[in-house]
């Protein structure tokens, strides 16, 4: 059996171009992520980008599933790319200098370098990455420090992104490294319209961490998600930790620990970032006053949203809707 991507309508010409280079025993799943984020959604969300595959070999490539993928495109598909996605390359070979060559050139002209689990290797080996600081899979990051060694790793967030070139550790970041990118060129209300008919939980910030320490007692990292669904429901309400603990049956100080193993950050960070989340969606999708957002959101007034925004985002909610609205 063959997979074969399905048909979506014609990619506006001004969209976007999203390229992803695979390779042979090709990981499906950034793949199929990154399709996710940048394919088609239907009539009522708008096509910003359009999204192909390309393989330096083209044809039918095997993969890790068991089943092979056709892919119709050669290298000569990246020259107009505007991103280019390297999905989980195999780190047991070197990237051929034909790749390196297209890549560059890509890099060269302008287009962004995406970078998921060992697809790392190929801007590394380009020196896209020497003296800056890069998101690697904790299993790499010997390979890679012997290989590259002027990559600054971090095998602990889950991405980071440089604006040229961005580098997810896993697999498993590629929807939140590529919502980050919609987030960033149309705005948090476009990005949570995809997130949410993708089903996706909320989006994880790159500072997150990749993998959570498993505890040898308690519960494990998914249940904050009751939690979780519960805080977002519940934006407008002043919630302390203690309330969060109390609903979760822990202490404060379990609460808090179990937020920085799996999430990265506490709890009331945790919320301000959410908060801010929904106060950019409103600033984009209504002509609410900040007043008004601010206790929807719960920041309980103005002045308050207005210092919380800033210090996050650096600009105010006025400028910020003046540029996304």
């Amino acid at each position: 059996m063959t997979l074969h991507c399905p048909e979506t309508p014609p990619t506006p010409s001004s969209s976007h171009r999203v390229v992803a280079l695979v390779a042979p025993k090709q990981e499906l799943y950034p793949v199929t992520s990154a399709s996710a984020v940048f394919g088609y959604h239907g009539p009522d969300i708008p096509q910003h980008y359009g999204f192909s595959l390309c393989a330096e070999h083209p044809g039918s490539l095997p993969t890790t599933l068991g089943a092979p993928i056709q892919v119709d495109n050669g290298l000569e598909a990246i020259d107009d790319a505007e991103t280019v996605v390297i999905a989980g390359w195999s780190w047991t070979l070197a990237p051929s200098p034909a790749v390196l060559d297209a890549v560059s050139r890509a890099h060269a002209r302008g287009a962004r370098i995406v970078a998921v689990a060992a697809g790392i290797f190929v801007p590394a080996a380009l020196g896209l990455l020497d003296g800056r600081r890069a998101s690697v899979h904790w299993e790499l990051s010997n390979e890679l420090a012997i290989r590259h060694p002027r990559v600054v790793l971090d095998n602990t967030v889950i991405y980071v992104d440089h604006g040229d070139v961005a580098t997810a550790g896993a697999s498993a970041a590629t929807l939140d490294l590529c919502l980050h990118q919609v987030l960033q060129e149309h705005g948090a209300a476009h990005a949570m319209r995809i997130g949410r008919q993708l089903a996706a939980g909320p989006h994880r910030e790159g500072c997150q961490r990749q993998y959570p320490p498993l505890p040898t007692t308690g519960p494990m990292p998914d249940s904050l998600a009751p939690l979780l669904e519960w805080l977002l429901s519940r934006l407008p309400d002043q919630v302390t930790v203690e309330d969060m603990a109390v609903r979760s049956g822990v202490s404060p100080r379990t609460l808090t620990r179990q937020f920085t193993e799996q999430l990265g950050v506490p709890p009331a960070r945790w919320l301000l970032e959410r908060r801010l989340a929904a106060t950019r969606a409103m600033l984009e999708e209504t002509d609410l006053p900040v007043e008004t957002i601010a206790t929807r959101v719960g920041l309980s007034s103005a002045v308050n949203l207005r210092r919380r925004f800033h210090t996050a985002l650096h600009t105010t909610p006025a400028a910020y809707r003046r540029s996304f609205r």
